[in-house]
């Protein structure tokens, strides 16, 4: 039992993660609440960003509520695994975290704003954990897909890291890097928790109850 335990907390190396498959698990619906198509490409001037943050369910109905939002998804990112499936991820044998893909339109709605969205909702202080949901899929993470979001989102940290010391919370143990492969999850996982489908289902995530300065002066484009 020890040893499974300590496991799920260990991310795999390339060469210890299940291979995977080449074909991409389907995506065959628009977006439940914006009615948009979940997959690119995007309208011009819609841009992406991903987001880890436990689990996937509450993390991406956290973001489609937002103005400017154009469409969300949740996949697998981070890991080694190519296109693995959501039993695969959870085995801790993949090395991804469960991720949410958040399109934007950063003329309604900031980086900086959805970083802070990102922050406040869960506790980015827990390790490979939030709630009571513990495994290396639940880690709290930031992919970038440039410099300027790599910028912006180091800062961020470095701010909100701060204003928890303030309150006496612990250190952020999230994880920020280049944004690898988004591989989309099951059908059943999109917009799971949304008024058509399970709008009273399961969802670990919780905050701190710290806010989180934004205003880094840096963007995205």
């Amino acid at each position: 039992m020890l040893f499974s335990s300590r496991r799920k907390l260990t991310l795999p190396s390339a060469e210890d993660a299940l291979v995977g498959r080449a074909n991409a698990i389907p995506v065959t619906s628009d977006h439940t609440v914006l009615g948009t198509p979940l997959t690119g490409p995007f309208p011009e001037g819609i841009e992406v960003a991903y987001f880890g943050l436990g689990c996937f369910w509450g993390a991406e109905r956290a973001f489609w509520s937002l103005p400017g939002v154009y469409t969300t998804a949740v996949g697998y990112q981070g890991g080694h695994t190519k296109n693995p499936t959501y039993e695969e991820v959870c085995s801790g044998r993949t090395g991804h975290t469960e991720a949410v893909l958040v399109a934007y339109d950063p003329k309604v709605v900031s980086y900086d704003e959805l970083l802070k969205r990102f922050w406040e909702v869960h506790d980015p202080t827990q390790y490979m954990a939030q709630g009571n949901d513990v495994g290396t899929q639940y880690r709290s993470a930031i992919y970038t897909v440039d410099d300027a979001q790599a910028t912006a989102a180091d800062l961020s940290s470095r701010r909100y890291g701060d204003a928890l010391a303030r309150a006496g919370k612990g250190e952020i143990t999230t994880e920020i890097a280049p944004a690898g492969p988004f591989y989309y999850a099951e059908d059943y996982h999109q917009q799971y928790l949304s008024p058509a489908k399970n709008p009273n289902g399961y969802c670990s995530m919780s905050g701190t109850g710290v806010s989180c300065p934004i205003g880094t002066g840096v963007t995205s484009a």
